[in-house]
């Protein structure tokens, strides 16, 4: 490194250069002689000057690749190919229905008909993706229209023809010469319609309203399927409860559950896992869940398209609440039927589809509060108020004076109550209800019997089904293996069979101290978080509940509802025999004045 030239004047070594005039001075500020200051800008430069320059390379940088995969259905084409696999499913369980129940072919004409009917009631119907899909792979829009706009108004039209032919021939030469003028126009013409729906979409959010998108809403689940299953049900009087479908789900013999293994591999590739989580529901619906769904669809196929679903065929189904429920006899039926006409019970999807009530005075009301529950809880809650009436419930005894009385014709309390904690003890032995989510059970509680029931019933549900069948499948079920704990399987205990031999009510003559049927009448009100029933009540109550599906506290709400309107009904009825008297005794009078 060559040394520092120090000044001739101070000595310093520390010189810096005007940038301005070239000058080059020491740290002291004395300027340097014979400095020459050379300029390197030059313009012209020579040919042999070295010169230095940056070469771009001609590669360009590409865009940057997604991860996503191809495979993967997003946006309305997803939602579409959703529709798909829920139609998929329904047919399946369609097909598992007309096996399980032994349905008429017809069944699924009706099925179709009201899927049809469901889609169309959507807030917001599938799209028809693969003509849309079409039309984007092609480059075209599909939101722009293939028709050119027309005038509205003749005259405007007629007095366009009118101007000269030059313009018209000129401006027609112009757009088919020019077809990047006609472009841009519809460019121009798409920016300002964006331009005006982001404003609207500002405008929009400020105040308040937010705009969001949801895959699947609550009218696009599964369980939408059962809601149509069950109209197509009502629609063809078929005695069937809500109850029915949860426990066909429940032992998996109706496809619901864990159903993504019976689609094929084609669609469920497509499936995001948003989809997969809509497709894949863990429990079974719940029977007022059911209900709220088929109800909204029934009452929006006859206000939209005048399609009516007719009432519940109530016969059957009452004769089961009375039999499989509580078991009663036909005395039981026969009262709960008398029952159910004086409280006016829905017997419909939706309340109103039912005739409104006859209003007497100017606020009279319409319909009647818990008009729209499931049409099985309300016949179970009207044969718990038979039993009220007729057993009292509260621990006191009541016989009847009259050999005529109907309550003479029912079991003995005791011997009833009785075998009514037989019927629920039983239900936990049943075999089709013994794998129930619902019921606890402990697989160090089980037999072996249960056990090998189990581990067949964890074989049917758990392996995907194969399309052909092995040699192992083909002789466990053409040539089964009897085992020692065959004949060890409980079997199906009908309550009719625990109730059979019971003593009848006996008849009161001389106690003049013991109550009679319907006397001493309690209700309870439901809402009496602290108070509880009695044991006789709640022993039915709990049982009724679990067997409808519902909590025990909505039953108990609706029971009390038909108390009280029962209630009404009665002081309804002692008025106008006292006005009937009445009117009959001035009648009288009149006449012998005369």
């Amino acid at each position: 490194m060559a040394p520092r030239r120090k000044c001739p004047v101070c000595g310093s070594k520390q010189w810096h250069k005007d940038s301005s005039s070239g000058l080059v001075a020491c740290s002291e500020g004395h300027v340097i002689q014979n400095f020459r200051n050379e300029s390197g800008e030059t313009q012209d430069l020579g040919n042999y000057t070295m010169r230095k320059r940056t070469l771009k390379s001609g590669q360009k940088k590409g865009a940057r690749q997604s991860r996503a995969d191809p495979k993967l259905y997003h946006g309305e084409r997803a939602r579409f190919h959703y529709y798909q696999c829920l139609q998929l499913v329904l047919r399946k369980q369609i097909a598992a229905l007309v096996t399980l129940w032994d349905l008429p072919p017809e069944f699924e004409t009706v099925c179709r008909d009201v899927w049809a009917l469901h889609l169309t009631l959507l807030p917001k119907p599938p799209p028809a993706e693969p003509y849309h899909h079409m039309r984007e792979q092609k480059g075209i829009d599909p939101d722009a229209g293939g028709t050119k706009p027309s005038s509205d108004n003749p005259e405007e039209s007629r007095s366009d023809d009118d101007d000269g032919s030059g313009s018209q021939s000129s401006s027609s030469s112009s757009e088919q010469e020019d077809p990047e003028l006609a472009e841009l126009l519809r460019e121009n013409s798409e920016l300002s319609s964006s331009d005006e729906d982001k404003g609207k979409a500002h405008a929009s959010q400020k105040h308040g309203v937010q705009s969001s998108y949801r895959f699947v809403g609550t009218y696009d689940r599964p369980v939408n399927c059962i809601a149509v299953l069950v109209v197509a049900c009502w629609t063809m009087r078929l005695p069937v409860m809500y109850k029915d479908f949860i426990d066909v789900i429940e032992s998996y013999e109706l496809p619901y559950l864990d159903f993504l293994r019976l689609l094929p591999s084609d669609m469920t590739c497509h499936l995001t896992k948003h989809a997969v989580h809509a497709l894949s529901p863990h429990f079974p619906p719940s029977t007022l869940y059911i209900h709220r769904l088929a109800s909204r669809l029934a009452k929006l196929m006859y206000a939209n398209y005048g399609v009516f679903t007719p009432e519940l065929n109530a016969s059957p189904v009452l004769w089961r609440v009375v039999q499989q429920c509580l078991g009663g006899t036909p005395t039981l039926y026969r009262l709960a039927k008398k029952l159910g006409h004086i409280l006016s019970l829905p017997l419909t999807l939706h309340h109103s589809l039912l005739s409104t009530l006859r209003r007497i005075a100017p606020g009279d009301p319409e319909f009647q509060l818990y008009d729209n529950v499931p049409p099985e809880l309300a016949l179970v809650a009207t044969a718990i108020v038979v039993l009220k009436l007729v057993y009292g419930l509260d621990g006191k005894l009541r016989l009847p004076r009259d050999v005529e009385d109907p309550a003479s014709a029912l079991p003995n309390v005791h011997g009833y109550l009785s075998a009514f904690r037989g019927i629920s003890e039983a239900d936990t032995r049943h075999n089709e209800k013994r794998f129930s989510s619902r019921i606890p059970m402990s697989t160090g509680d089980m037999d072996l019997a249960t056990i090998d029931e189990f581990l067949d019933f964890c074989e049917r549900v758990l392996v995907k089904p194969q399309r052909g069948e092995s040699d192992q499948q083909i002789l466990d079920n053409y040539f089964p293996v009897s085992t020692e704990y065959s004949c060890a399987r409980l079997e199906v205990v009908a309550p009719h069979s625990i109730v059979e031999g019971l003593s009848a009510t006996k008849i009161n003559v001389d106690e003049t101290t013991v109550l009679q049927p319907g006397e001493s009448y309690t209700i309870y009100h439901s809402r009496d978080v602290l108070g509880n029933l009695p044991e006789e009540q709640a022993l039915i109550v709990t049982r009724s509940a679990k067997w409808v599906g519902v909590s025990e506290d909505y039953l108990c709400e609706v029971v009390e509802r038909f108390e009280r309107r029962l209630r009404r009904w009665y002081y309804k009825e002692r008025r106008r025999e006292k006005e009937e008297q009445e009117s009959e005794g001035e009648g009288l009078s009149n006449g012998m004045e005369d």
